[in-house]
């Protein structure tokens, strides 16, 4: 049994982050409110997935500024815990994330007092990301050739293939699995793909799991083939 060989193969791109500030600034649950309503996927990124992007370590909830500010800084708790409780990993976009973050302030705002105002240098700054995505050397026609560019490729381009993909084209799935299904016929090798949970582990580790599957798939190829 012969590797496929893709009609088109996968280019592996890296991804380069400038953060900007905006000039908007909230100093009670109201401004934060009234700023996040309208603010762009750009700026609801920033404070809600930035923490994906140094994904060396592990941490026990995924965190957003928004909850932190609140709970923290202003001093509700009870909002704060409830922003914090919001899964931002399960929205397959931006503007539905910001939609319950809205919500949740709203809501609590029907029945709380709008809170004290925060001192001067407390505020919250709000941040945008540019984000950019460059190609590199890295090319796979085959799937011995893919398992070679997971082992060389950047974290930040794992990132960007595995993490930012899911909020693409096809919200929820990423590069990987789609071109493995696509254009290589490994529909289930792209299922495993697909059910790794990378937010339960460093990106180190994601690889070695990403490298390891593919390369079981590589000696069942290869033991199909020598019968």
């Amino acid at each position: 049994m012969k590797l496929v060989r893709a009609g088109h193969p996968f280019r592996f791109f890296t991804r380069l982050c400038l953060t900007r500030m905006t000039g908007l600034v909230a100093r009670n649950l109201g401004e934060i409110l009234d700023h996040l309503e309208t603010a762009p996927d750009s700026v609801i990124y920033q404070h809600t997935h930035r923490f994906l992007r140094q994904h060396q370590y592990l941490v026990p909830e995924p965190p957003n500024d928004f909850a932190y500010w609140v709970g923290n800084i202003l001093g509700d708790e009870t909002l704060g815990e409830r922003l914090a409780a919001i899964d931002t990993l399960r929205f397959n976009s931006l503007e539905e994330l910001k939609k319950a973050l809205v919500g949740a302030i709203k809501e609590h705002l029907a029945t709380h007092p709008r809170g004290r105002e925060v001192p001067e240098g407390k505020e919250f700054h709000f941040m945008q990301t540019v984000r950019f995505s460059i190609p590199t050397r890295h090319e796979a026609h085959d799937l011995a050739e893919f398992a070679d560019c997971l082992k060389s490729v950047s974290l930040s381009s794992l990132y960007l293939h595995l993490f930012e993909a899911l909020l693409g084209p096809r919200p929820g799935v990423n590069d990987f699995a789609t071109w493995l299904e696509s254009e290589i016929d490994e529909k289930a090798l792209a299922r495993k793909v697909m059910n790794l949970d990378p937010y339960t582990q460093t990106l180190e580790h994601l690889r070695s799991r990403l490298v390891g599957i593919v390369e079981r798939r590589l000696a069942e190829v290869a033991d199909a083939g020598s019968r």
